[in-house]
């Protein structure tokens, strides 16, 4: 095998091993397990994602489109299926006909979807993004109560559950919980789910019938204490030449950077068209030759320097630019909070025509 250029590496006995903890936390409240597979698995490909958490025990998957639904679906994957969101106008029927449910929020919607439909109607509690409006929530309750779709659940989303204490969440319970009452009245039974990976590992009070994990399945933890998730996601890439630089010398774009002791130095052909984000130039570390050493210079299109000092380094030597951390690597958290953003922005990132992706622990 070649040393890589640039290579997403994704674990998916790591996918089982977060299912797993994920599905036995929600039923201990009596819940089902919905995996998100959204945004291509979020960079981690949602096909094999699919396979391994339902293979962890997931009942259920949720994606954004129905195009994202649609090739699950025409890949084989049987399991219950939710999509939320597309532009209006889109042919809801191939969905339908291939039992994936639908999210309505507005009574246009439920129409789209038509008869025989089974949706599950999405009541904004606070997060004012998608979902139906509380004003509104009684008309559309009426509609899907009289308009021959089946109501598989009533839903919603937290906008605050990766901050235990805040009195949102309490807020939007509430206001889920009189959505629901709402619902019983217009004869509806449907099944509730509003917990998010946080409020899953967090509330087991809001896990209800059914939880929505996303990011946690992924190894990523959105929650301030530690919870036993492993990072699925390892992005690696070789080196590709080294030099031996004077003291006084300068290296990249700006000469940002400039070496007080002569020292080696190697190249790394990943830059920020590879995921490297731009603005980590000068802040970040990778893992090479057992060690964490400095990138240095500016991040370019294609490439990174990193000083080794006056260690040996040779040309094809694994670098980690991040990983689990379990080696005192960098992380996709780490270059997340270096650079002000959140851990899901870097993963999803990684889906790019120039890295390649392999998995590990297929079965």
């Amino acid at each position: 095998m070649l040393p890589p250029r640039a290579e997403v590496v994704v674990d998916l006995d790591a996918i089982r091993h977060n299912t797993a903890l994920l599905a036995a936390r929600a039923a201990e409240s009596g819940a089902a397990t919905m995996v998100v597979v959204k945004a291509d698995g979020y960079g981690h490909g949602a096909l094999p994602v699919a396979r391994a958490a339902l293979d962890a025990g997931a009942t259920w998957l949720g994606v954004v489109s129905v195009a994202e639904a649609m090739s699950l679906r025409e890949a084989g994957v049987r399991a219950p299926l939710l999509c939320w969101l597309d532009v209006p106008g889109t042919d809801l029927r191939p969905a339908v006909e291939s039992d994936v449910d639908i999210g309505v929020s507005t009574v246009e919607g439920l129409r789209a979807a038509g008869p025989g439909a089974a949706v599950h109607l999405k009541i904004d509690t606070g997060l004012t993004r998608n979902g139906c409006p509380p004003d509104l929530w009684p008309e559309l309750v009426a509609e899907a109560a009289s308009s021959g779709v089946q109501v598989r659940a009533i839903w919603s989303h937290l906008a605050c559950a990766d901050e235990p204490g805040h009195p949102s969440i309490d807020a939007q319970a509430k206001r889920f919980d009189d959505a629901y009452d709402i619902a019983l009245a217009a004869g509806l039974r449907p099944m509730r789910h509003l917990a998010n990976s946080a409020a899953t590992l967090s509330r087991s009070d809001l896990c209800f019938d059914l939880v929505r994990v996303g990011i946690a399945v992924y190894g990523l933890n959105p929650l301030p204490h530690k919870e036993d998730l492993v990072p699925a996601m390892t992005f690696r890439s070789s080196v590709v030449l080294t030099k031996r630089l004077p003291a006084g010398e300068s290296v990249s774009y700006g000469q940002t950077w400039t070496s007080t002791v002569d020292t080696t130095v190697a190249l790394v052909p990943v830059g920020y068209a590879d995921g490297v984000p731009r603005t980590l130039s000068g802040r970040m570390d990778v893992l090479l030759g057992g060690r964490r050493r400095p990138v240095v210079g500016r991040v370019c299109m294609d490439q990174i320097v990193v000083d080794c000092g006056d260690d040996p380094v040779r040309v094809g030597d694994e670098v980690v630019l991040f990983g689990t951390g379990a080696d005192g690597g960098p992380t996709a958290t780490e270059w997340a909070d270096t650079i002000g953003t959140i851990d899901y922005e870097i993963v999803t990132g990684m889906y790019r025509p120039r890295v390649t992706r392999r998995y590990v622990g297929e079965p």
